[in-house]
């Protein structure tokens, strides 16, 4: 018996080697991942399938209906919505936008109305307000749903709208939302809500779903006022959590013909979760007529995306600015071509500014983001540590160009998440973000270079062994 499972330990552990070795992309990960399958009998295979395997090219994950998630893309791709094309005020703009719509064929839109809400309670006093003014349909989604007075009164609403006729449907991630009990499910359910997992825990594709993880944020009234941006259903947002206080964070309503493609990336996920076919029509993706004089590209990034959209966004950003790059994130473990565009933008005269809470809900990923920091600050990156917990995801460039949503800087959010963010390019929008990004970026936060190598060898240690583990937050 002790032979057998030493010749099946042998075979994995050299099929996981090969498969390093013949799909890593970047030779440091490679060599990282064999060193842990060496190091760690039996659990080092098994962390490897579980978090290293790049579903992008593996049979294993195609199986789960991935290229029918492309096609299906390729299929309603194109909007009804007339779209002339959009003169943009530079030539810098005009070559990001192209970069997204050749990576997810979704285009930026004239004629969008953007309303920018920074706290949570804010963001939740504008999506019931919607709420209560839809006619036909609320579809709603969500990374994380916790029991809690949000949710109780979000069901509430939702109730009373389905009492109306309107038709409600909701999407929910089996990782973020594990709280989710069953007995809430049937209580979404029993008012008549359809309810569904993005990325059902089920046995058979356990082992999958657990490290691909729907990161999205979205709501749609009617199909034309749209809803994300980074805050989830949580009462976090509204009462003081023990140890981080409230938390912030950063949500947007639109409202015009952005909110079209907005709305086409919850009716793809809510296709595979449910099965239903019935949302890609005109019932439901209406004629939507300009609100507002903000153009608003939507940027979506998963698995199924043949490209790294989300980071190709933001490699692209920061490459593209002139002058100034604000970077707003609770999870900043950027990765070599982030962190070395950073860099490059920094040494070539780009004012670089990143605000980071210095709380945070996970001592990995703390530790893993100042693992960071000693050779950005070398580079003349400026890095503020702001006291309270700010969930906010934006990335600003030269005053003029904002992107807000889910997307956070690390390797989740650029490999395993689905991601959706709102890219706006509105001069008036950008400086209204930036002006609230720059009321925290005092000096007292402001991290000293010379301070900062003094810190301690065992702080330094937490920093390298967390960082080791950065690829699985």
């Amino acid at each position: 018996m002790k032979r057998i499972f030493l010749i099946c330990y042998a075979a994995v552990s050299i099929w996981a080697i090969l498969s390093v070795l013949v799909n890593g992309r970047r030779a440091s990960r490679s060599f990282g991942w064999i060193i842990t399958i060496l190091m760690l009998p039996i659990l080092g295979p098994s962390i490897y399938y579980l978090f290293g395997v790049n579903r992008r090219k593996f049979k294993f994950y195609k199986l789960k209906k991935n290229s029918i998630r492309q096609l299906y893309d390729e299929k309603y791709s194109q909007s009804k919505i007339t779209n002339p094309t959009i003169e943009f005020s530079s030539d810098t703009l005009t070559r990001l936008s192209t970069i997204i719509t050749k990576s997810t064929t979704v285009s930026a839109y004239n004629g969008n109305e953007v309303e920018i809400y920074q706290t949570g309670v804010k963001s939740f006093e504008s999506i019931f307000s919607a709420i209560k003014t839809a006619k036909k349909f609320i579809h709603i989604q969500y990374y994380i749903l916790a029991n809690g007075t949000i949710l109780d009164k979000l069901i509430e609403l939702l109730a009373s709208k389905i009492k109306e006729g309107v038709e409600v449907r909701v999407l929910y991630d089996s990782v973020g939302s594990f709280s989710f009990s069953g007995k809430l499910k049937k209580r979404l359910k029993s008012v008549g809500i359809k309810a569904f997992p993005t990325m059902p825990l089920r046995f058979g594709n356990f082992m999958y779903t657990l490290n691909y993880r729907n990161h999205r944020k979205i709501v749609i009234i009617d199909g034309v006022i749209g809803f994300v941006g980074g805050v989830n259903i949580s009462d976090k947002y509204i009462g003081s959590d023990k140890e981080l206080g409230i938390w912030s964070d950063i949500h947007l309503r639109i409202k015009g013909p952005a909110v079209d493609s907005l709305h086409r990336v919850f009716i793809k996920d809510y296709h595979f979760a449910s099965g239903e076919k019935v949302l890609p029509s005109e019932t439901y993706l209406p004629q939507i007529e300009e609100s507002g004089h903000s153009k608003v590209q939507i940027v979506t990034s998963g698995p199924d995306s043949k490209q790294p959209t989300i980071m190709y966004q933001y490699l692209s950003m920061i490459a593209l600015a002139r002058k100034r790059v604000c970077i707003a994130n609770p999870y900043f473990i950027p990765g070599s071509s982030v962190y070395n565009a950073l860099v490059t933008a920094s040494l070539g005269g780009t004012d670089v500014n990143l605000l980071l809470p210095n709380k945070s809900d996970s001592k990995i990923a703390k530790y893993s983001m100042y693992a960071n920091f000693e050779g950005l600050m070398e580079a003349g990156v400026h890095i503020y540590l702001r006291k309270d917990f700010s969930h906010s995801k934006a990335i600003i460039i030269d005053d003029e160009l904002v992107s807000v949503g889910s997307g956070n800087f690390d390797v989740r959010s650029f490999e395993h998440n689905f991601e959706t963010n709102a890219l706006i390019y509105d001069e008036k929008i950008a400086k209204e973000i930036v002006k609230e990004f720059n009321s925290h970026c005092t000096k007292d936060i402001l991290l000293d270079l010379k301070k900062f190598k003094k810190r301690s060898y065992f702080q330094k240690m937490k920093e390298g062994y967390s960082k080791l583990f950065s690829p699985l937050l």
